[in-house]
């Protein structure tokens, strides 16, 4: 715009029509608005009045013209005074001359006709396609060719703005160009179809008990990156167009052997553990065929995405309870009377209650989507109570009988046979200290102490040194003193006795 304005005033100027001194008026010379008002000739009053003429102004010829040409001339003159003006205000909203943006020259634009040009040379821009191609043709906009011309060009004018005279004539601004892989992939299949074979993705499928994975196979087409690193080095030296040889280059699949296997990886872990667990208990398994049956693997740029059927865990989800819930089962220990535990006869165990599990169907299989198939079921505990037991047993020598208690209830009694003569049971408190299902007693030397020798002794529980409850199969006769300081008995009696009566049970023997 600046260059047409001045090569228009160079032509008038040639002509002998106008000449110029100056594109203000003088101070205190009359302007076109008061010659108006008060109906003089602000030519005349610039050449006559009061010094004003020695500041020339004039835009009229030098020699004598009528009146009303000297009114053209003014007109002439302001109107080119406010053409100049105008230039110098839209130097501030144009892009400085010798800006170039991918090649395109832009300098006297505006930002955003800069942009529009450099947008329309890319898609106008024409790809020969050599080779295989046969010479067909393709343009920038058929393969989908993007520049961020917008950003570009208010980047061109806020470092190269045309006020800044010094911003004039600078270096190339250079661009990101790419390509849109569809657009260019259908447009270059359309013109060189004999260059193209699809590539097959790698697979992953479940197989009874696991994930395993399909290989991939590489398929042809034409390099888009190299085709886009020509378009870029044709557009930065402003060409608007450039051959490409068309041929076949290896194509990856979408889905490689690698990411297959890092799925068949994540799935196949996700698989040895899904369930429903309370704490850490796995207290609802579900199986493999199961679980691989709410999922789904879906190709999702590049990668697999896992997917899981919210209505069928629900199905699974709506069966928790039965398998969750249990009544607390209480416990029974074996004390002694110092309230010290003996033996657990039954653990105690807490019951619980399934929670709320309205949302548990979505939750898992937003987990699953994620190869988290742990998932914490909302469980409320119920807790036991527990029942402790004070056993004794009660041997009295008078009368050659063995008596148990449980909470001091008589819970049974018997005729047993004691130490005799010189080896008669020691009387005491005592406790069971050591058990042996069976074990055998005595000397095979029958010549040497104790001087005899039983074998196999069954249910045998010593509570005082050598001396032991423990059954008798080698005589019946019950309530009479027979032994050697053991305390024996029926071996049915010994082995009731014997589960009965847990390490540490205090055995009292008396006359």
């Amino acid at each position: 715009m600046a260059s047409r304005i001045l090569e228009r005033l160079t032509t008038l100027k040639g002509k002998g029509g106008v000449h110029v001194t100056d594109l203000v008026t003088a101070a205190g010379a009359p302007t076109e608005e008061n010659s108006i008002v008060d109906g003089t000739d602000a030519t005349t009053e610039a050449a006559t009045g009061d010094g004003a003429g020695d500041r020339h102004a004039e835009w009229a010829p030098s020699e004598d013209a009528p009146r009303k040409k000297r009114h053209i001339g003014r007109w002439v003159g302001i109107g080119l005074g406010v053409l100049a003006l105008g230039l110098g205000a839209a130097s501030t909203i144009l892009i400085a001359p010798g800006t170039a943006i991918a090649g395109v020259q832009v300098g006297g634009m505006t930002p955003g006709a800069a942009a529009e040009a450099v947008s329309n040379h890319l898609g106008a821009m024409q790809v020969t396609l050599t080779g295989d191609g046969g010479d067909k043709h393709v343009t920038g906009s058929d393969l989908g060719v993007h520049i961020d011309a917008t950003k570009l060009a208010d980047k061109a004018f806020a470092d190269h703005p045309m006020w800044n005279i010094t911003s004039w004539m600078s270096a190339p601004i250079a661009g990101t160009i790419t390509l849109d892989d569809r657009a260019a992939e259908h447009a270059l299949r359309a013109q060189v179809p004999t260059v193209y074979q699809d590539a097959t993705d790698a697979t992953v499928a479940f197989h009874g008990t696991g994930y395993a994975a399909t290989p991939a196979k590489d398929g042809s087409g034409i390099d888009l990156k190299a085709l886009t690193a020509a378009i870029t080095a044709a557009a930065e030296k402003g060409q608007s167009s450039l051959a490409f040889e068309a041929k076949a280059a290896p194509v990856a699949p979408a889905i490689s052997d690698k990411t297959a296997a890092a799925t068949v990886a994540q799935l196949n872990t996700m698989l040895s553990a899904i369930g429903f667990y309370v704490g850490t208990e796995r207290t609802v398994p579900v199986d493999a065929a199961t679980a691989a049956g709410w999922i789904t693997l879906k190709p999702d740029n590049g990668k697999l995405t896992i997917t899981a059927d919210q209505a069928a865990i629900q199905k699974t989800v709506d069966t928790l309870a039965a398998k969750v819930d249990r009544a607390p089962v209480n416990a029974t220990t074996v004390v002694n009377s110092s309230g010290e535990a003996l033996d657990d006869i039954t653990p105690g165990v807490a019951g619980r209650q399934l929670g709320d599990v309205s949302g548990t169907a979505a939750a898992f299989a937003s987990q699953i989507s994620k190869g988290n198939g742990s998932f914490a079921l909302p469980v409320k505990d119920t807790p036991f109570s527990s029942t402790s037991l004070l056993r004794k047993v009660d041997v009295n020598l008078s009368t050659e009988t063995l008596t148990v208690t449980e909470n001091g209830n008589v819970v049974d009694s018997w005729l047993i046979s004691s130490g005799r003569g010189d080896f008669a049971t020691h009387t005491g408190s005592f406790t069971v200290n050591w058990k042996l299902d069976s074990q055998n007693m005595g000397n095979t030397d029958l010549t040497k102490a104790p001087f005899y020798y039983q074998p196999n002794v069954k249910w045998v529980m010593y509570f005082n040194g050598d001396e032991a409850l423990h059954g008798v199969y080698w005589h019946d006769n019950w309530g009479t003193p027979m032994s050697h300081g053991c305390v024996g008995m029926p071996e049915w009696r010994a082995e009731w006795l014997f589960d009965w009566s847990p390490q540490g049970t205090e055995v009292n023997v008396h006359y």
